[in-house]
């Protein structure tokens, strides 16, 4: 299988990798817009704009549900706080619930079944690969209309999930207390004590998995085994430089949290609250990966889960993720027709020149070390 390009001359694909974890959300049954408000179409087997007709008919079926639920979407994640808004200020008739912005994928998909026949549910996910992989019974099929120009590694053939926006692992650091880590082992120096922290548990958010997977290739090893990656943070955590605290944009802005592994385009973002902040792809083996969108197949306002993935894969949201640093899916389609806004692509980071991406068997097996050896490394 080949994979789309994070960048010219590189090849990556999607990747995260969750386990479960429970999370309720209160709610009450009922309460959900009618499938069929818009005249005949059950938005709930949609599986294109076809289904209700035009985008316009799409728009107003989603307008007669009123509501939105998105989950796990942090404001300053990836630039989706703009998203957010701008999809508020074209449908002001369809209001948006913005529920747990900071859970894992691993949480999302709890959610949805915590709250399965509730108004509450989530109508759409932003996920990693391996847990959408391991769900795909929870999702709706749909093809958004740029659907064709999403590259094969990126998608589920049907659209049961589809690659949204990717980046590179990197090491974000506040400059004016530590000096520029060059390489990984500099991590396990004095000078990074008690500072080194992960964006959350490698078993449950795809960020975490991730890191551990860049220290896996960054000593040596490969992704058939991550356990040098857990030996790392083992080490890490007996140095006393790894801190078991979960960074936040408030973690970050007190300094709570001063070294952070985590996705290039949300370390970078942090300089806007922190100018000393930094950013570091560290040399050698980079590591990369792509969230992913899906549907609820539960979903309680079906049209608007719709309109939200056609909202997203539009090009005026693409170029809205560039913005936020992170590379959408649909920039190869959009570079060839002239859409990409060139400017934000140009101050895209300079890439690794060796890029790994987990395939699903690696993914599966990185999920099993991590759940027999991770707690135990790091205790």
């Amino acid at each position: 299988m080949s994979f789309p390009s994070l960048s010219a001359g590189r090849t990556v694909a999607g990747l995260a990798l969750v386990t479960a974890a429970a999370l309720t959300l209160a709610g009450c049954a009922g309460g959900s817009a009618d499938s069929s408000a818009d005249g005949g179409v059950d938005a709930k087997t949609a599986t294109s704009v076809a289904a209700f007709g035009t985008l316009a008919d799409l728009e107003t079926a989603a307008k007669a549900e009123g509501q939105l639920n998105v989950i796990a979407l942090p404001r300053t994640w990836a630039n989706y706080g703009e998203i957010l808004d701008l999809f508020a200020q074209r449908y002001p008739e369809i209001t948006i619930n913005e529920q747990s912005p900071d859970v894992s994928s691993a949480e999302e998909i709890q959610a949805a079944t915590a709250n399965e026949g509730l108004d509450t549910a989530p109508d759409v996910f932003d996920l990693g690969l391996a847990v959408a992989l391991q769900n795909t019974d929870t999702f709706a099929a749909y093809k958004v209309q740029t659907f064709d120009e999403i590259p094969d590694a990126l998608k589920e053939s049907s659209g049961l999930f589809v690659g949204d926006y990717g980046g590179y692992m990197s090491i974000g650091y506040d400059s004016a207390r530590f000096p520029a880590p060059t390489q990984l082992s500099d991590l396990l120096k004095p000078a990074y004590k008690g500072a080194v922290a992960i964006n959350g548990d490698p078993t449950q958010a795809g960020s975490a998995f991730a890191a551990v997977g860049l220290a896996t290739v960054q000593n040596d090893g490969t992704l058939d085994d991550f356990t040098p990656g857990i030996e790392f943070f083992g080490e890490l955590n007996k140095a006393g430089n790894f801190l078991k605290v979960d960074p936040t944009d408030a973690t970050i802005a007190s300094g709570e949290t001063p070294v952070v592994f985590d996705w290039d385009y949300l370390n970078a973002a942090q300089a806007s609250a922190v100018p000393t902040w930094k950013t570091v792809v560290l040399p050698g083996t980079g590591y990369a990966g792509y969230y992913n969108q899906a549907i609820n197949k539960d979903a309680p306002h079906p049209a608007a889960a719709r309109l939200w993935q056609e909202f997203l894969y539009s090009d005026e949201v693409q170029n809205l993720w560039l913005k936020g640093g992170a590379r959408p899916a649909r920039m190869e389609a959009m570079t060839s027709a002239g859409t990409i806004d060139k400017t934000l692509a140009a101050a895209l980071p300079t890439a690794p020149s060796d890029t790994v991406v987990p395939t699903e068997a690696q993914s599966t097996t990185a999920g099993e070390t991590l759940g027999q050896k991770w707690a135990t490394a790091v205790q």
